[in-house]
């Protein structure tokens, strides 16, 4: 019995404020100067994948109910109604043998990998986020305690608008990030990284149930 879709998948958390706006230059220096990763030209800003990194994206209700198998340190993000997780390098060019060897390659499943050559959009770093915040002990009537006119539309950056990546559980910075990202080596292994194997059969059950689920409740056609 395929059941209802709250019973199955439970909702995908979303950060209902955006918080303040951070330049475009200061996210880019944070990646670069903090995380050694990465970033292409342009705003957006935007991470390079297939270098440090590659990208599992999948709907948002699929990848929350795989959240369980990663380590605090594993960072996913979240764009819209997609959730990014974030793999060991040379995870992309391994997808389709796993899904082969996990016997999920005939479905279509809405699970795609990112990797050397592609690039997502940076999420906002907290940290920045949590500077530019006004601090609870700053003295009444300093500047950063002052009311601020809010900016004009036009100059609201990328992070306020909506579907506009956020993180759900953000790198941190001074950490070996690489260390906790899923890969095809922790299969079996007794270090720290998750396996990837298990991750991708997680994602994979989880976006079949969701097609599932969208195939059961479209009203049927009749002739």
């Amino acid at each position: 019995m395929v059941g209802t879709a709250s019973s199955l998948v439970p909702s995908p958390r979303r950060p209902l404020d955006p918080g303040p706006a951070v330049p475009a230059d200061r996210v880019r220096g944070w990646y670069e100067n903090e995380l050694g990763w990465a970033t292409v030209p342009g705003e957006p800003v935007r991470l390079s994948v297939g270098v440090r990194f590659d990208v599992l994206d999948v709907p948002a209700v699929a990848g929350h109910a795989a959240l369980r198998r990663l380590p605090p340190g594993a960072p996913v993000a979240v764009r819209g109604e997609r959730m990014q997780f974030l793999v060991a390098a040379g995870s992309a060019e391994e997808l389709p043998g796993v899904l082969r060897w996990l016997e999920w390659e005939p479905l279509p499943l809405d699970l795609r990998a990112i990797g050397p050559g592609g690039a997502v959009e940076a999420p906002r770093p907290t940290a920045l986020a949590e500077r530019q915040a006004p601090q609870d002990h700053d003295e009444p009537g300093s500047p950063s305690r002052r009311p601020k006119t809010p900016p004009a539309p036009c100059e609201r950056s990328a992070e306020t608008v909506q579907g506009a990546a956020v993180w759900l559980r953000p790198p941190v910075a001074g950490c070996e990030v690489e260390a906790s990202l899923p890969t095809v080596s922790a299969l079996g292994g007794g270090g720290g990284a998750p396996d990837l194997v298990r991750l991708v059969n997680t994602l994979a059950t989880h976006c079949h149930r969701v097609r599932l689920l969208r195939a059961c409740a479209q009203p049927l056609a009749f002739s």
